[in-house]
């Protein structure tokens, strides 16, 4: 019998506390003086079956030779505890993404965030920024801000579509947003995804999240883009450029407001870069990464 792979999903799977719920998530590799020696964490998005896993597995090879990885499951996503979402869903996952850091015992990371995930990075640096290295933002929420493209984007509003109607074919629709390469949404990749968005919890989950960003009284929270010009990290802006969940046009006001920004477009790609243009993602990340110098405190 053949040994299970090193990145095996069952093999690298963790769970630990985060103040008050449990998080799910996956790790693999080891520190090397590639970024610094900082572990490097890696945020989902925020689709209905979304998961660190579907987000990131095929990634994980790609990135643990050079870095502790950990792919998260966020609050209400994958294996991890799906409490009721309190204000704003940015504020809420990475305050408990910085206590599971606590209970890991990790001091600093650098954060890598696809979508929703995107906007929990952003948020988390912005709050806790003595925890972060360096920035990878992939089409993120709450920081793109559509110039151009009409509110809510396509993809969106199929995401919207299935929370009305949780069918396999308004989760096909969804997902075909993700990618150009159509090939890329297979009936196993739907069936998956379907087990997980409609386990016990998820819609409840994905309803809670939802309305973070409906909320009068929390959705502002959530504007990013207002405080993007008080970020201090280096940032690497990440797009597709066929994106159709959060479009091109709303990488403009981040580049322009973030000081130390810097934007590489894949083209003939959708919102999932780390999956339709996996290998020079990797690289231009790695590449970014391995830029960072590490100081010590004095």
């Amino acid at each position: 019998m053949a040994a299970p792979s090193p990145y095996d999903q069952e093999s690298v799977r963790r769970s630990a506390k985060a103040r008050e719920i449990t998080l799910n998530y996956y790790e693999a590799g080891e520190p090397t003086a590639v970024g610094g020696g900082l572990p490097l964490v890696m945020l989902h998005g925020g689709g209905p079956g979304a998961s660190a896993w579907s987000n990131f597995a095929a990634a994980l090879p790609r990135f643990a030779p050079h870095f502790r990885t950990l792919l998260v499951d966020q609050p209400g996503f994958g294996g991890s505890d799906k409490p009721p979402v309190v204000g704003n869903f940015y504020r809420h996952a990475a305050d408990h993404v910085v206590a599971l850091l606590d209970e890991l015992g990790i001091e600093r990371v650098h954060l890598l965030g696809n979508s929703l995930g995107g906007g929990t990075a952003m948020r988390l640096a912005l709050s806790y920024p003595d925890r972060v290295g360096r920035l990878i933002l992939m089409g993120p929420g709450g920081l793109s801000l559509n110039l151009f493209h009409a509110d809510p984007t396509e993809g969106v509003q199929r995401l919207m579509d299935f929370g009305a109607n949780p069918t396999r074919e308004a989760l096909r629709a969804f997902i075909s947003t993700m990618v150009v390469n159509q090939s890329l949404v297979t009936d196993e990749l739907v069936e998956e995804r379907f087990a997980d968005a409609t386990a016990p919890g998820a819609q409840d989950a994905m309803r809670s999240m939802g309305m973070s960003f409906w909320n009068p009284d929390t959705a502002e929270d959530g504007m990013l883009w207002r405080e993007a010009h008080t970020l201090r990290k280096h940032t690497l802006l990440t797009w597709g450029r066929e994106d159709r969940v959060n479009p091109l046009d709303g990488a403009m006001v981040g580049l322009k407001l973030i000081p130390k920004a810097s934007l590489h477009v894949f083209p003939n790609c959708g919102h999932w870069a780390q999956i339709e243009a996996a290998d020079e993602f990797a690289e231009v990340a790695t590449a970014f990464l391995a830029r960072h110098v590490e100081r010590t405190k004095s």
